[in-house]
């Protein structure tokens, strides 16, 4: 900044030396660094000292370029860059020729570029705003008056003071409102020393910001706004407020180059150019003196002093209430003086700068004290700030925050309310905010006329906040520049409105010198009415500013006056209004009620009729024209009230209210429309051109001035025809490509209006204002739109402000547009000038007439495909969502009100249609009565009607129909009505928050883009798309891993080969020989303290005193079964030892849980039955245990039901004791019990549904898992292990009862029970016995870091901390513990996962691979076509995360296999891991099940035939990388295993495999209501079911879409069924997993308890309608039960007609001859429910609720409960039901409550008679509809003969699935 200029920079050095030694304040620094900086950098504000608005008349020709409209945003920018970025160079961009411009400045015009109005040079804007860059180096963003500087002074004066005076304020005035002072407020905020900016409103920099904030506007512009919002939820599509990343020019980025072939045709180029700017022919006076131009004025604060000189006793407003009463008025001198009163307070008392924010908070019916407070404003140079929203407290602390503002203006009566309303919210004030009361400030006299100040006015003016369509607020800056060109602009347009006086013969057009009309002129302002809000947007324009500017007066009423008839035309009569300022709602009111009873207006009051002769425009404030309405409007209502010119007088005035709210365009008489370049005569093809009309053409072509002088070379009646409000017949097919093809115009168009079909009506606005360049421009691309084409409007004018405050890249976006176009043979996109304001309203211009269709989010688009000459098309379609509306009021029933809207889902926008309606209200009927009960039939019917008439109208595919009650959509503020608010309905609906009844789908028809496999039928592993993968991966390696065989292991204290040994028995007699009198076993208990610690010797005795207790005692032989059922304990290891030494296969089973006995009870009994267990061997805990009452006598009863025998049950906890070891006794072991097939061990593993899966264990088994546990983890004797969980079986079991033998160290056992209660026990254990490797589960961890901090102990000794992971590991697991752990010294490489599995307890192990996890990001699109390929998350956001599971241990040998084929995989797939290990188990225990066998002897076809591996059923892939461990960081190869998920868990769609967990993780975080790992999604009986647990109970109807729509955006696949299950209610294993099965299996027999079901697919079957039997789905495609390949043009054909009943015994005999087995020592649980047995309380009546107190989507029809199975059928009927012709399912009344469930429709037999459409009956020829859609011959029937064949089918269908599942 000062670095060119010496001189500065040594001021500046030698002030701040000031400001050290403390010889100045840190306010006088500020003040004394503006001045000076002011001094020397004021020159660029000579440049703008421009003399307001001269505006030039037609003599004078000279037009300057036009590049303004950003006063406005020069003072952004002061406020928003240091002094040095101003001098930034920026490329020149080639200036536009010069424009005809006629507003011009002083110099000529409005500025000759941003440099001269903005205070900053030719070099243009600032790069930070240019690029919309935040600039944190930035300090004094705000500080004094630096931002607006006084001009230079001349040679040898000194500098000007600022006109402020900085006197503190009198804290204890009576206007005065300070929070901080009020009692009772300090006791709100405790600790919080809140200093009063009462003195100074400063903080101690001076810079009216606290440090606290100042990271929160460390820049001008802060955060953006959107920066931290929620993402839009689908990624959505580029909505010009949503946060995608698809294309907009606004980003500053050009469309992209093409290449020669892209080039677009000649014809392709033709662009509508922008239209250039009409002139204002003539001056702007004073309408109360002829003499006084307008443009000496520099801005409102100066008109408002004039108006106070001039007229100063006329009235300024009168405010009237509700029933037209006066309740205020005031003149203007009154108005000046307490203007100039604010000003004065401001300035004297406040101490605030020039151009600081103001907060004005106002009721609409405080207009006058609204107007007094902004004009202060004015006079005092500072920027107001009005907020009018004074409820919404939240959008009020937003705005005092982000704008700064320290003083707000109110009223006594508001001050008052807002206290209560905070008192009673219990809300504290917003801080650092004086509230003044302006009411009470009185007037201000000055005691000299020269005492008046000067005006010294900022650039900015005010700063209005509005809400964009999507919720969001934004505040748009105005400057004093800008409202003097709008309010010139409308005295112009307002002053040549033709006036109805008569009886003048002189040509009212005629001017004289000045420009002034010669006739009809008179010097009075208008008068006013209005009913608009007159503190934002239009409302405050003309009822503020140009009240002010055109000194008239302002009659404002309140909007509710409109609906009393009569009153608001006797308003118009008795005030001479001559101004209407209106919106539709309200004119519309007062026409209808004039139409429905004239003579209630006609004698309104008596003696006065009405009489409109005096208004000369009817302003109506809307965004899109009603022609209709202006018809009923000028002649039903304006003319009969005696005006002449009723058609005349209607002006819709098209406003931006998201951006300051001014017209941009309206009908006007100012002339001068040839030069905007367009044509003003539209051709219609029909029409033949006679020589008159090209004659006349011809003419219109001439100078183009002539019409400004009146008459000239354009016909009168021509003139008259451009003036009237034109409006066109549009194609409305032409319309959904963006076309414009008008079919008739004018008169024309009225005329064929209503009989035309096919067609919509639009209405003009008329030309853009004068000084407006309009654009047309494609919203998507940014390209300039062809001449007869829907495009965005894009319009730039110095009317317009220049940005918003604080959100420069949305400025940049939004304010600073650059459209494109392509030259011919060009292929660089060409940037147009000038820049423009996006306004987001779509529409195109006809004869220069501005026609606009609606908003660019009120558009919905959607993809349209169809063939042509054998190429598939696809094109999108768009529809107004206007129209829409328009088509179901009119022809749906019972609406209230309704919206629409799409979502960008799976890369395709699907239209949702939103209705209210009062058949979705539950409110009582009346008052105090119970909550109606919801019709859900005709809520059906009413969706469906409106999806047909969509479909029959417009072609358009409905995705989705939800239905409301009325009112109670989101609504957005017009006006002061609300109306639905589409985007904020978007917003709701994406967070599933809409208070939705009830919702319908039509995804066959709206969802595309749905992906098949190669193979539809066989699946990814079906020959056919093996085949593809290997076409695509060949000739790539594959995948099988080596093998570190480590045939002989030392011992590594006697180097003795550990392999010598035969049994763990035999080892063990050796460590006691070797080491007899070291610790062998030590319990440590809760807290921390050790028990008495066993000796080998002595472990070996105690083994022995439980062996001979056994023999002796309880008769035990070798052979014979016991079950271990043992706490965590030393008793536990001796009681499996002892069953070693005799011979007996032992069963560890973990203590019964008393919680759970319905589940352990049976599991229990089943295992002493199938195994016939000899006895259960017990410690003392679990003996307590089983003899209480509730568990022996719960045990005692299932016995009996399941008729076994239950054995005898021994504690050992204190056998005789022995002196002497096994050996001495005798108890070796036999050769036999060694030999590879000898059950010594089975270990049993629960499934989460409590299916049991056992395996045997020989003693060579054991030997080898302790073998590749010690090799791996190069466990020695030296470092003890530790026992803790799960010690039944697995690692849990081999760390606790083998290893500490097999290395020779100590084994230390922490009790699961201890560590629940003190998980910090178990982490000292580990720090002070220095563990070196130990075992975890993920559940233990999450448990212990939610509950303990991870401090208070070391574990750097730890070096490996073993997870395991059954399955794909859990990725955040790493992450959580290493930052809990962190303080505690666990080395990031210590964190290992472990792929852990039933058949093999380490198949893969990260283990001393001294990384941290492998993470791959997999592209899921080729996921499920059974492909791996790795991509960058960044640009694939669906990429899934997953983690790596390790090496292969020692003796361990893995090989990736297709699972049908038996060939090894190729290197880029995934297929079945199989492995070779002697850590494998060889069998399950008690299956002889072929199949089972069969997993135990995989042989590859192309690999070693002579490998023997186990088929896991896991799907994983191997993957090879490299890291920088080897020496000097040498890169290492490495191959690991990455685990995907179990094979039968898995399920198929079209072709493509799919991992439920996935797909559930999608539903689980797609909404705040979902409970997290509260999902579960499965197929059954050919549906795919979502089961979903939720936290709330209403409006579950609204979560539906979100829930599918997360699905279909991630997976690509649309579910059938979406049920909801209470909190609580959803099935879940003792260790919080899902229990599949169990879901299952309740769901096919019906037992599930369910608040609700809604159907999705199919809505002729399935659940949509219960009044139908649910129809299978054989003769459609349903491709492997699931998707079908739907088309939205292409005529589908039922082509592969499936058989379900063959295609399930394909299945069913693939799946015999394939991997996966049906789970061997599966004991199925038995069908009863065990509850029932144990004699608990059967539910009465039906699990359905009819009342539903909670949700008003309970009792309905799409969405129904399934009843327990004891409910009674009588409380289920439906009404008008012939229940004889079919059976409703889940609702067939059984014989007995155990009987068979209900079919679920008719199975097809095994010649099912396929039924063809009948091309005769219901829609012929229809190609949108799918087969499943299509009506069949009727309903079918229910066929009572088949129901039992087919409840096998399903309960077998549900066995094959849980059998799947639980394969592990």
């Amino acid at each position: 900044m000062a670095a060119n200029n010496p001189a500065l920079r040594e001021k500046l050095q030698e002030l701040e030396h000031e400001l050290e030694e403390g010889d100045i304040t840190e306010k006088g620094y500020q003040k004394r660094r503006t001045l000076l900086l002011s001094q020397f950098l004021g020159g660029a504000s000579d440049l703008a000292e421009l003399k307001g608005l001269r505006v030039h008349s037609p003599d004078n020709t000279a037009h300057p370029s036009n590049n303004s409209r950003t006063a406005s945003l020069a003072a952004l920018n002061a406020n928003s860059a240091q002094y040095g970025d101003y001098y930034d160079q920026r490329p020149e961009i080639p200036l536009q020729p010069a424009r005809l411009d006629t507003m011009a400045s002083g110099f000529g015009s409005f500025g000759d570029n941003r440099a001269q109005e903005g205070g900053f040079p030719s070099g243009g804007r600032p790069k930070e705003l240019r690029l919309g860059i935040h600039n944190p180096a930035q300090r004094q963003s705000y500080g004094g008056d630096s931002l607006f500087l006084p001009k230079s002074p001349r040679s040898g004066e000194r500098p000007a003071e600022p006109s402020m005076t900085t006197g503190t304020m009198v804290s204890g005035a009576n206007y005065a409102f300070n929070p901080a002072y009020q009692v009772g407020y300090a006791k709100q905020q405790p600790g919080d020393n809140y200093e009063s900016h009462a003195g100074t409103m400063m903080d101690s920099h001076g810079t009216m910001l606290g440090e606290s904030q100042q990271g929160y506007f460390s820049d001008f512009a802060g955060q953006q706004g959107f920066d931290n919002g929620p993402p839009n939820s689908y990624g959505g599509g580029p909505h010009r407020y949503s946060i995608s990343d698809a294309f907009s020019p606004t980003a500053a980025m050009a469309p992209p180059m093409l290449t020669t072939s892209d080039l677009p045709p000649p014809a392709a180029l033709e662009y509508q150019m922008p239209l250039e700017p009409r002139d204002v022919p003539f001056a702007v006076y004073d309408p109360h003196d002829g003499n006084t131009p307008m443009s000496k004025f520099d801005n409102i604060a100066a008109v408002l002093r004039h108006r106070s000189r001039t007229t100063a006793k006329a009235p300024a407003y009168w405010v009237l209430d509700g029933k037209g009463k006066e309740i205020a008025s005031i003149t203007w001198d009154k108005l000046t003086s307490r203007a100039e009163k604010v000003a004065q307070v401001i300035r004297d008392k406040s101490s605030l700068y020039r151009g600081d924010r103001v907060a004005l908070i106002y009721r609409d019916t405080e207009i006058i004290d609204f107007a007094i407070a902004l004009l202060g404003c004015f006079i005092a140079g500072v920027v107001a700030v009005p907020i009018n929203d004074l409820e919404d407290y939240a959008k009020l602390n937003l705005i005092l925050t982000s704008t700064q503002a320290h003083l707000a203006l109110t009223t006594d009566y508001n001050l008052k309310a807002f206290q209560r309303d905070i008192t009673t919210q219990k809300l504290n004030w917003p801080r650092g905010v004086e509230w003044w009361k302006t009411n009470e400030f009185g007037s201000w006299h000055p005691k000299k006329k020269d005492d008046i100040p000067a005006l010294t006015v900022p650039d900015l003016a005010y700063i209005e906040f509005s809400r964009a369509p999507t919720g969001d607020l934004r505040g748009v800056v105005m400057s004093h520049r800008t409202i003097m060109h709008q309010m010139a602009c409308l005295s112009a347009i307002i002053s040549t409105v033709p006036s109805n006086a008569a009886g003048d013969t002189f040509n009212s057009r005629l001017r004289d010198k000045n420009g002034r009309l010669m006739a009809g002129g008179s010097n009075r302002g208008e008068i006013l009415l209005s009913y608009l809000d007159p503190r934002q947007g239009i409302g405050m324009i003309l009822g503020v500013l140009l009240t002010v500017y055109g000194g008239h007066t302002t009659v404002w009423m309140e909007n509710k006056a409109v609906e009393t008839p009569g009153l608001y035309a006797f308003l118009i009569t008795k005030y001479s209004a001559t101004l209407m300022l209106s919106d539709y709602p309200g004119l519309k009111r007062a026409a209808y009620n004039y139409q429905q009873d004239p003579m209630t207006t006609r004698n309104f009051k008596k003696g006065i009729e009405p009489n409109f002769q005096h208004v000369k425009l009817c302003l109506i404030d809307t965004l899109t024209v009603d022609s209709e309405f202006h018809e009923v409007l000028a002649d039903r209502w304006l003319r009969p009230m005696r005006n002449p010119r009723a058609r005349e007088l209607v002006a819709p005035m098209l406003c931006l209210p998201e951006h300051g709210g001014m017209v941009i365009s309206m009908r006007d008489w100012l002339g001068g429309e040839e030069r905007m370049g367009c044509p003003l005569k539209l051709d219609l093809e029909s029409d033949t051109e006679t020589d008159e009309k090209a004659e006349e053409k011809g003419k219109s072509t001439g100078t183009g001035f002539g019409s400004l002088i009146g008459g000239g070379n354009t016909t009168p009646i021509e003139q008259q025809g451009r003036t009237e409000l034109s409006e066109v017949l549009l194609d409305r097919e032409a319309l959904k490509t963006n076309e414009v093809v008008v079919v008739a115009i004018g008169e024309e168009a009225r005329k064929k209006a209503g009989s035309e079909p096919g067609t919509v009506r639009v209405g003009a606005f008329g030309f853009p204002i004068p000084d407006a360049t309009l654009a047309v421009v494609d919203p998507e691309t940014g390209l300039l739109a062809s001449p007869h084409s829907v495009g965005e409007i894009w319009v730039d004018s110095p009317s317009l402000s220049g940005g918003f405050w604080a959100l420069p890249k949305h400025t940049e976006q939004i304010f600073h547009a650059r459209p494109y176009k392509f030259e011919q043979g060009d292929p660089t996109p060409m940037m147009v000038e000038p820049e423009f304001l996006r306004t987001g309203l779509l529409g195109t211009v006809i004869e220069g007439k501005l026609f606009v269709l609606g908003l660019y989010e009120d558009r919905l688009r959607q993809k349209v495909e169809w063939v042509e000459h054998g190429h598939e098309v696809a094109e999108h379609r768009y529809f107004f969502v206007q129209h829409i509306v328009v088509s179901i009021m009119k022809n749906v029933p019972k609406i209230y009100d309704c919206s629409a809207f799409d979502v960008f889902v799976n890369d395709e926008h699907l239209p949702i249609v939103l209705l209210e309606s009062q058949s979705a209200s539950t409110a009582p009927a009346t008052s105090g009565g119970p909550p109606r009960q919801l019709d859900t039939a005709l809520l059906d019917s009413l969706s469906e009607r409106c999806m047909e008439v969509l479909m029959q109208e417009h072609h358009l595919r409905v995705y989705c129909v939800m239905i409301t009650a009325p009112n109670t959509l989101p609504k957005v503020l017009k006006n002061g009505r609300r109306e639905i608010g589409n985007m904020l309905c978007r917003r709701e609906f994406d967070l599933g928050n809409l208070p939705c009844v009830h919702v319908k789908f039509g995804v066959e028809r709206a969802v595309l883009n749905l992906p098949i496999g190669v193979d539809p039928m066989g699946g990814i592993w079906s020959p056919i798309a093996s085949q593809t993968r290997e076409d695509i991966l060949s000739p790539g390696d594959k995948q099988y891993s080596g093998i570190d065989r480590r045939e002989v292991v030392i011992d590594d204290r006697t180097s003795t080969p550990l392999n010598n040994f035969t049994s763990i028995v035999d080892l063990l007699q050796w460590r006691v020989a070797r080491q007899a009198d070291e610790l062998s076993y030590c319990t440590i208990d809760g807290r921390g303290k050790e028990g008495k610690g066993i000796t080998w010797k002595k472990f070996d005795t105690k083994v022995a005193a439980v062996a001979m207790y056994l023999r002796n005692k309880v008769k035990i032989k070798a052979g014979d079964h016991l079950i271990l059922m043992y706490t965590h304990s030393e008793d536990f290891v001796y009681a499996t030892h002892a069953c070693f030494c005799l011979g007996v296969t032992a069963i560890p089973m973990a203590p019964l849980d008393q919680n759970r006995l319905n589940e352990d009870a049976p599991a229990f009994l089943h295992m002493v039955a199938d195994y016939t267990v000899k006895a259960v061997l017990v410690n003392q805990d679990v003996d307590h245990l089983l003899k209480q009452k509730a568990v022996s006598q719960h045990i005692k009863q299932s016995a009996q039901v399941l008729k076994v025998s239950v054995p005898i049950v021994y504690n050992t906890s204190k056998p005789p004791k022995q002196n002497t070891g096994c050996r001495d006794l005798g108890l070796t072991m036999q050769p036999s019990w060694v030999q590879p097939g000898y059950p010594v061990l089975v270990w049993t593993y629960w499934t989460p549904d409590q299916r049991r899966i056992a395996v045997q264990l020989g003693h060579d088994t054991i030997m080898g898992m302790c073998k590749v546990q010690k090799e791996t983890c190069q466990m020695t004797s030296s470092r003890p292990v530790l026992g803790c969980v799960r010690s039944t079986s697995g690692l849990g079991f081999i760390h606790t009862c083998l290893m500490g033998i097999f290395v020779g160290a100590p084994t230390y056992l922490v009790s699961p029970v201890e560590f629940a209660q003190n998980p910090v026990s178990l982490f000292l254990t580990l720090s002070r016995y220095k563990i070196k490797d130990t075992y975890a589960t993920p559940q233990m961890l999450d448990y212990a870091m939610a509950i303990m901090p991870g401090k208070g102990f070391t574990l750097h000794e730890l070096k490996n901390m073993m997870i395991s992971a059954e399955g794909r590991p859990r990725v955040d697991v790493f992450q959580k513990v290493r930052l809990h752990f962190a303080s505690s010294g666990l080395d990031r490489t210590a964190i290992n996962t472990i792929y852990s599995h039933v058949l093999n307890p380490m198949i893969a192990s990260r283990s001393y691979m001294c990384i941290e996890p492998i993470e791959l990001w997999l592209d899921t699109g080729a996921l499920r076509r059974g492909l791996i390929y790795p991509v960058d998350p960044d640009s694939d956001p669906k990429a899934l995360l997953i983690q790596d599971s390790g090496m292969v241990p020692v003796s361990t040998q893995i090989a990736i296999v297709n699972p049908e084929s038996r060939n090894l995989c190729h290197d880029g797939e995934y297929g079945e891991i199989w492995v070779d290990s002697e850590a494998c188990v060889k069998s399950f225990y008690g299956s002889k099940d072929a199949f089972d066998s069969e997993r135990f002897d995989g042989r590859t076809v192309d690999g070693d035939p002579n490998v023997q591996y186990v088929r896991t059923g896991d799907l994983g892939f191997l993957h090879n990388v490299s890291r920088p461990i080897g020496p000097n960081g040498a890169q290492v190869d490495m191959q690991v295993l990455f685990v995907l998920g179990n094979i039968g868990e898995t399920f198929e769609i079209n072709g493509l495999s799919h991992f439920p967990m996935d797909i559930e993780y999608s539903v689980e975080k797609c909404h705040r209501s979902i409970v997290p790992g509260g999902c579960a999604i499965f197929q059954a009986g050919g549906l795919i079911v979502v089961l979903v647990e939720v936290g709330r109970k209403a409006y579950l109807a609204s979560i539906v879409p979100v829930i599918v729509n997360a699905i279909l955006n991630e997976h690509q696949i649309v579910v059938d069924i979406v049920a909801f299950v209470n909190k609580g209610d959803f099935p879940r294993s003792r260790l919080g997993e899902k229990q599949r099965g169990k879901i299952l299996a309740s769901w096919v027999t019906r037992k599930m308890r369910t608040m609700a079901q809604f159907g999705i697919r199919d809505p002729d079957s399935a659940l949509s309608d219960v009044t139908e039997t649910i129809e299978p789905r054989s003769a459609i495609a349903s491709l492997r039960n699931a998707s079908v390949m739907a088309s939205s043009l292409r005529n589908v054909e039922p082509a592969p007609q499936i058989v379900e009943e063959q295609e399930r015994e394909r299945q069913r005999a693939s799946l015999q001859n394939s991997f996966v087995p049906l789970p061997t020592g599966i004991s199925e649980m038995p069908a009863q429910n065990y509850n029932d047995l144990m004699g608990e309380p059967h539910r009465d009546g039906n699990g359905a609720s009819i009342t539903g107190e909670d949700t008003p989507t309970d009792s309905r029809m799409d969405h129904f409960e399934l009843p327990v199975d004891n409910y009674d059928p009588q409380k289920n009927t439906l009404p008008d039901l012939n229940t004889s012709d079919f059976t409703i399912p889940s609702f067939v009344e059984f014989d007995h409550p155990d009987g068979p469930p209900p079919a679920v429709g008719p199975k097809p037999t095994k010649n099912p008679q396929i039924h063809e459409p009948d091309p005769e009956v219901g829609r012929g020829g229809d190609i949108w509809s799918l087969p499943s859609q299509q009506p069949r011959q009727g309903l079918r029937v229910q066929n009572g003969g088949v129901e039992d064949e087919d409840d096998d089918i399903w309960k077998q269908d549900a066995i094959m699935h849980m059998n799947l599942a639980g394969g592990r």
